[in-house]
């Protein structure tokens, strides 16, 4: 039997009204969103993985107007990556893409995305965003990671996926070699977080074993 929210999904689908989009990095924290979303479900995808890469300096860019690495997917067949599917309603999907400036909208399967609860009402459309493939690949310290950023990353895969996804997330996500600009304090990142000590003890454990080095901000 249907629930509420997914009689009112189904009802929206079925008029056209909703899409969904897969977060697996701001987006799966839901303190970050900013539309009136319908429903959200912590899920699986199939043939994704996550990576860190850099994004040259781009002025009068809303977040940063020096350069840092944003966090986004390539595909991968063989690989799978935890996130969060998000069902808003059609009229909002302008203001994710503008929140998604740096990043193309792409199609996803809906037989790639595994639902832990919950399922895609059918004739919804699902989407992720992929950074500009056009970005260069390598790594360095002139495009470091927002500490600010990573902050509200983890903080919302703790809390949808518990600790062991996000001890997945930090150890499944290639380029952490790159620096960490220790911004939490100052944050550059606008839609930034406030860790409890649990939070910020345990992200902190979990970065220093996997060997993060840190860049004054």
């Amino acid at each position: 039997m249907l629930d509420t929210v997914d009689m009112e999904l189904h009802e929206l689908a079925a008029r056209g009204e909703i899409v969904a989009y897969f977060g697996y990095g701001s987006l799966v924290n839901r303190a970050t969103h900013r539309t009136e979303i319908v429903a959200a479900h912590p899920c699986r995808l199939t043939g994704w993985r996550r990576f860190w890469r850099p994004r040259p300096e781009m002025p009068f860019d809303p977040l940063r107007a020096t350069p840092v690495s944003l966090l986004t997917v390539r595909r991968l067949a063989e690989s799978c990556i935890d996130g969060l599917l998000v069902f808003d309603r059609l009229e909002n999907l302008q203001a994710i893409d503008a929140r998604e400036a740096h990043y193309e909208r792409r199609p996803v399967s809906p037989q790639d995305v595994e639902l832990y609860e919950g399922r895609v009402p059918e004739g919804c459309e699902i989407f992720i965003y992929e950074a500009h493939t056009a970005l260069p690949d390598h790594h360095g310290e002139a495009c470091p990671i927002l500490q600010s950023y990573l902050d509200a990353v983890l903080q919302g895969f703790l809390a949808e996926h518990g600790e062991t996804g996000l001890r997945s997330f930090v150890l499944d996500t290639d380029g952490f070699e790159t620096a960490v600009l220790a911004d939490r304090d100052a944050p550059v990142y606008p839609r930034a977080v406030v860790l409890t000590p649990y939070e910020r003890a345990l992200i902190d454990t979990l970065l220093a074993e996997r060997g993060v080095r840190y860049t004054a901000a």
